[in-house]
């Protein structure tokens, strides 16, 4: 007989495999009836709600009954009142939310163990289920917490949960931690709600110490048990180790202990996130009773006393960044793709560690953290404020227990500036079987200064120039477009060449801005007190980000200028502190950019054998014609090829490529200079310009297709426009120059203009500043920001620098289209205004007119408009641009951030200091431009 779906076969043969079938389907339910059963009774995140019955008791949609996603901050679903934690809410202790849910319960619980979670409600928590309180109320928004609801369900009937979520804490000290802080404070179910389903006798409160030598340390409670086994995994799901142990267990709860070996793991670092999978099994009678799963890493962690932090026996620099839970659309509510979204982005930024700000974060992100690699510093609550003892310890305890045994967590933190509370530093011990170090964030203890926000020299006899361990918990406030990577390069040269350093940790990961319901969808950064992240607040990357990302590469390129006589050799340094540099890949492309279209060559690097913390060399297998190119990039990938950094050197000068945009030097049309009282007017075909008899200004220009909007310069910036004693003449190749004349006192600043035959036209400036220390040096025009509409330069981009900020960007042809962004306040990146280096040639294109202007200057910046900020009350964060429009220049000035001036984050945010006092030509700074306003 033939069955559809089978062979040829017998019945009996049908019979036996349908038998063996059902026998394969009870053994798998009962193997299923050995292991937890989690049941979610709400989404599992932001992505994915389920929606409950919700009343809210104040603010928006308050008074009725009505329905609401779970989990959720309530704002962000149109409900109560938003509040960022400094204001006075008029509502506040007011403000609650009723939810409902209904369930069912199947009659084969019976006899199981049943438990209702939360992973996360903010603020104070009351479950009842079918009308009877679950347990005492939950005080602290940011833990799990459970209760046993077993005898409280009607089994193989529906169920009723109710909880009563109130917003602010009836208890001072939670408000304290939670709520009266520095930044947006939501209320809600806002972490996942499930059912964990167990059998009577069972695993729980499992602990792990797995040290890098291989030792493996588990406690975990179990009643009645006889055996116990653990079987162990590696990341290629094969078994590696088993365990096995008899054991007697007369007990309702027994802890167990048990320490066993695992011969030459592979280590869990933020650069080797190896992880292993241990299986527990208990047994009464010989029969299983439960099975549990646990990933985790071998790694030891060692605070060594005025000496550093040490993972594995090799001491760590941690390149780390503040983290908030956050989303514009759904608040403190994040799901798995958020993490892994956000470790992603700190993994390219090239950074190794996370601190959790202010709170412990959603299970998820450790889990994402442990696989892609991220040292952790989990963080008790308390922003300035501290929960009371009786309440802290057991927020302490549910938040060790739930974390605890991920490799990624490596110190704990009991609170933050102020808010730590020493009392519970006893429980952190108490429930973490790996006695990880507290910090205090903000201050020394247990021999780590954690001091925040101190200026590049800051301390005498402490912080920097004292004994302990330094490691900033926050540091480089980022403001708007100040901080982060603004003094990062001179802080992380300090930071990697102290050996009491320890790295640290800037503020923040990115803009905290909430979508307002009530204000028509518009992000809100109140009062621009969230806008302090290196990402915008959907991640829009600022120019910090690629200069972050270049000075942590841990493939670091020691300077080297590009001359004929290159041999293709570039010295590096290994910064990673496990890998060998030779784990990375390395490639090379030459570029040159031309009218005729751009050309380009490519090819592979050697990998270098280099130890971690050893220096070496690539070398490069340039062809022949290497020097024709402009520009070499030099791109290392990690060995998951990711990006570090693409490192761009530039082969030919500003004076070599302008011989490439300048036509023939035969001309076609005479230059014509005509006088008028106070002007001379020169024509050069169709071409028209109008200069200042005075002092040499270009006043007006004008083409066949009419007015060309530049105007008014050069004007010396810090310097005096004293060009004076003009004169004219032609040159041997009948073009007209324009010059002034140099005297030592009154007009030592000099310029001459060249208007050649084929139409281009030449300005050379020779100027001095009018102080030793300047903020900004160069020349300025005038060119209405109503006419301009997009500027396409060669030169580093696509993102504006500072002087305290010049890494991150790319020489390449960039194409910038106007915009008015305000950074932090609005997100369309890179901006538009603003200063951009190793400026080469940009065409500018206008309302009407496009004309070019190139340069012979090495290492100018090019100056667009002036940007808009906003700047602190005590006007750290103080953005300096020149006058005029646009601009040429020598110098730019460095940027503050919101809690330091520009000055004190480093010699690269001093002042520029200048100064001839003989004003002799010869030192004079020298900037040299091309016009060319016939371009059609």
């Amino acid at each position: 007989m033939k069955f559809r779906g089978e062979f040829n076969m017998t019945k009996w043969e049908y019979f036996l495999k349908s038998i063996n079938t059902v026998l394969l389907l009870l053994w798998a339910s009962v193997m299923l009836a050995q292991q937890t059963e989690k049941v979610y009774l709400s989404g599992r995140g932001s992505d994915d709600m389920v929606e409950w019955d919700f009343y809210c008791t104040a603010g928006m949609n308050s008074g009725k009954w009505t329905t609401i996603g779970v989990p959720s901050c309530w704002e962000l679903q149109g409900f109560g009142k938003y509040d960022y934690g400094f204001a006075k809410d008029s509502v506040r202790g007011k403000e609650s939310g009723l939810y409902k849910r209904t369930f069912n319960v199947p009659t084969s619980w019976k006899g199981k163990i049943v438990n209702i979670v939360f992973e996360g409600v903010m603020t104070d928590a009351e479950v009842k289920i079918n009308g009877k309180l679950a347990g005492l109320k939950h005080q602290g928004a940011f833990y799990a917490f459970k209760y046993d609801i077993s005898k409280l369900l009607k089994y193989g009937k529906e169920n009723l949960l109710e909880v009563k979520v109130d917003k602010h804490s009836t208890n001072k000290s939670v408000n304290a931690a939670e709520r009266e802080a520095d930044y947006w404070i939501f209320g809600g179910i806002f972490r996942p709600v499930w059912l964990e389903v167990l059998p009577s006798i069972h695993i729980s409160n499992i602990a792990i110490d797995a040290k890098a030598d291989g030792s493996f340390h588990t406690t975990f409670n179990a009643p009645l048990i006889d055996r116990v086994e653990i079987d162990f995994y590696d990341a290629q799901h094969q078994k590696v180790h088993a365990y096995k142990k008899d054991i007697i267990s007369k007990h309702q709860e027994v802890s167990h202990t048990i320490i066993t070996q695992i011969n030459q793991p592979h280590l869990w670092t933020s650069e080797t996130p190896y992880l292993y999978l241990a299986k527990y099994r208990i047994y009464q009678n010989g029969k299983l009773m439960h099975e549990v799963t646990q990933k985790f890493g071998f790694r030891t962690i060692e605070v060594r006393r005025r000496d550093g932090i040490y993972i594995n026996g090799v001491k760590i620099k941690f390149k780390g960044v503040n983290r908030h839970s956050f989303r514009p659309e759904s608040g403190r509510t994040t799901s798995y793709t958020n993490s892994v979204e956000d470790v992603l982005l700190m993994k390219e930024m090239n950074m190794n560690a996370v601190r959790m700000a202010h709170y412990p974060p959603d299970g998820h992100f450790l889990d994402v953290c442990d696989s892609l690699g991220l040292y952790v510093i989990d963080e008790l609550a308390g922003w300035h404020g501290h929960y009371d003892t009786h309440t802290g310890k057991q927020l302490v305890k549910e938040m060790v227990e739930h974390d605890r045994n991920h490799p990624s967590v490596v110190l704990w933190a009991n609170g933050n500036e102020g808010g730590s509370n020493p009392e519970l530093d006893q429980y952190f011990e108490l429930y973490d079987l790996q006695r990880r170090v507290v910090i205090y964030p903000w201050q020394l203890h247990n021999g780590i200064e954690t001091q925040h926000y101190r200026q590049y020299n800051y301390g005498v006899g402490n912080y920097d120039n004292g004994r302990e361990i330094v490691m900033p918990t926050e540091f480089l406030h980022g403001w708007f477009d100040g901080g982060h990577g603004a003094g990062l390069e001179d802080y992380w040269h300090k930071m990697w060449h102290n050996p009491l350093s320890a790295g640290g940790f800037l503020w923040d990961f990115a803009d905290q801005g909430v979508v307002r319901r009530d204000l028509n969808d518009s992000i809100d950064t109140d009062k621009h007190r969230g806008a302090d992240g290196i990402l915008g607040p959907h991640h829009e990357k600022e120019g910090s980000f690629y200069t972050i990302k270049e000075v942590w590469s841990p493939i670091f390129f020691e300077r080297r200028e590009i001359t004929e006589n290159f041999d293709g050799k570039f010295y590096i340094e290994n910064r990673y502190h496990f890998l060998n540099a030779n784990t990375c890949s390395y490639s090379w492309k030459l570029q040159r950019f031309a009218h005729t279209g751009n050309l380009e060559k490519q090819g592979t690097i050697a990998a270098p054998d280099i130890l971690p913390g050893h220096k070496g060399f690539i070398q490069v297998p340039l062809p022949d014609d290497w020097f024709s190119y402009d520009v070499l990039y030099i791109t290392v990938k990690d060995l998951y090829q990711r990006e570090l950094f693409t490192w761009s050197f530039p082969i030919r000068t500003p004076q070599q490529k302008i011989r490439e945009l300048l036509p023939n030097k035969e001309g076609v049309y005479d230059v014509v200079l005509t006088e008028t009282s106070n002007a001379y007017k020169v024509s050069v075909g169709a071409l028209e310009l109008l200069f200042d008899k005075a002092k040499g200004l270009l006043l007006q220009v004008r083409n066949d297709k009419g007015q060309v909007p530049l105007s008014n310069g050069p004007i010396v910036q810090e310097g005096v426009t004293n060009f004076s004693g003009i004169q004219y003449h032609y040159d041997e190749d009948k073009n007209l120059v324009i010059k002034s004349t140099y005297d030592k006192k009154q007009s030592f600043n000099t310029l001459e203009w060249v208007i050649h035959k084929n139409g281009w036209v030449q300005l050379t400036v020779n100027y001095f500043p009018d102080s030793l220390h300047t903020k900004m040096l160069g020349v300025n025009f005038d060119l209405p920001e109503s006419e301009i509409r997009s500027v396409t330069y060669l030169g580093k981009g696509p993102y504006r620098v500072w002087k305290n900020r010049l890494k991150g960007g790319t020489i390449n042809l960039w194409e910038k289209v106007y915009n008015d962004t305000e950074t932090g306040e609005s997100w369309v990146y890179p901006e538009f205004k603003g200063y951009y280096a190793n400026f080469y040639y940009g065409i500018f294109h206008t309302r009407n007119q496009r004309f070019m202007v190139a340069t012979e200057t090495e290492d100018l910046f090019l100056r667009l408009y002036r940007a808009r900020w906003k700047t602190d009350q005590w006007h750290n964060y103080e953005p300096w641009f020149p006058d005029g429009d646009i601009s040429f220049m020598n110098a730019i000035p460095s940027i503050g951030s919101r809690t330091q001036t520009r000055e004190t984050t480093g010699p690269m945010g001093l002042d520029n200091i200048y100064y001839d006092y003989e004003k002799d030509p010869s030192r004079a700074l020298r900037i040299v431009l091309w016009f060319n306003f016939n371009m059609k």
